[in-house]
């Protein structure tokens, strides 16, 4: 990676996969990086690829929709981030892995879409006939679709884990209004991108979006229905009450489940084939839903 001092940018936050820099008082730049997490722990290892599948990901479906879905991206062109930042057209390695975006005021909740049944949704539904907390039908089984695409928030936690809640509870959070104008937003995008997926043989289950203020407009921030904010399956392998493959890190989940490993630190060492699978993985979701090649895409 660059050097950041190089280039004068104060950093700001560092995710599991994501760092942040403030490039003025109104534009941030945030890299996605080849990190792989498990359990909220960072493994040593790194995913060749898989920081600029993610931002490819996302700027091709803020492209795809960019006439009438608002976002904070202003640019991922080296050349248009260098008029921002100058030096930056040098940094190679940021290349292809770095959004230019306005800085936002963040809604504090996760705005979670599901289409199908899975996940901890399923773990839910299982022992309680609810989804968030909210009434489902009954008698679903595992990857069924519900009948309308449901969105269930969950709170946005500063440490531990994140908490699935009702509509209700995330009213009293961001208020009446904003939860009625994040549930459009997100209900209208997940739709859209579903129906594309399902244009090449794969089913949006379910994803999460991150939504901000910018100059008075809500708006889509960070990743955008990438295979790590989301399960996107192969629809010719869903089964009901089956898990299907995932276009993302499931090679690596596979090989963790075989491991005697407490998810805590230290993690376990990832062998190089599992890295090497993953990473493919990771490319192959991307050229897939894109109908572009990875090579082409910045950074390459």
């Amino acid at each position: 990676m660059a050097n950041v001092s190089d280039l004068g940018l104060r950093h700001v936050y560092s995710g599991k996969v994501r760092d942040l820099y403030e490039v003025d008082n109104r534009h941030l730049l945030m890299v996605a990086s080849d990190r792989l997490s498990a359990f909220d722990v960072v493994m040593n290892e790194l995913i060749p690829e898989k920081g600029r599948v993610l931002t490819g990901f996302t700027n091709y479906w803020l492209r795809e929709f960019s006439t009438d879905v608002p976002s904070a991206l202003i640019s991922c062109d080296p050349h248009i981030i260098e008029s921002f930042i100058p030096g930056f057209s040098e940094h190679h390695a940021w290349h292809g892995r770095t959004m230019l975006v306005r800085q936002a005021e963040m809604v504090q909740l996760e705005c979670i879409v599901r289409g199908r049944l899975a996940g901890q949704a399923y773990e839910e539904y299982a022992r309680e006939g609810t989804v968030h907390h909210m009434e489902v039908p009954s008698g679903m089984a595992l990857t069924d679709p519900f009948p309308e695409p449901l969105f269930t928030p969950s709170t946005k936690a500063t440490t531990g884990h994140d908490l699935n809640i009702d509509l209700a509870t995330a009213a009293e959070i961001v208020g009446a209004d904003m939860l009625a104008r994040a549930q459009t937003l997100c209900l209208d995008l997940f739709a859209r991108c579903a129906r594309a997926l399902d244009g090449v043989g794969l089913i949006l289950a379910d994803t999460k979006f991150e939504l901000g203020i910018v100059d008075g407009e809500l708006v889509f921030c960070d990743e955008v229905v990438t295979p790590d904010s989301s399960r996107i399956w192969p629809a010719e392998q869903v089964r009901a009450g089956e898990t299907p493959p995932s276009y993302d890190k499931q090679p690596f989940r596979d090989w963790l489940a075989d491991q005697p490993w407490d998810r805590t630190p230290p993690p376990p060492r990832v062998p190089a084939e599992i890295v090497e699978v993953t990473s493919q993985r990771y490319v192959s979701a991307y050229e897939r839903v894109t109908g572009r090649q990875l090579l082409d895409w910045y950074g390459a």
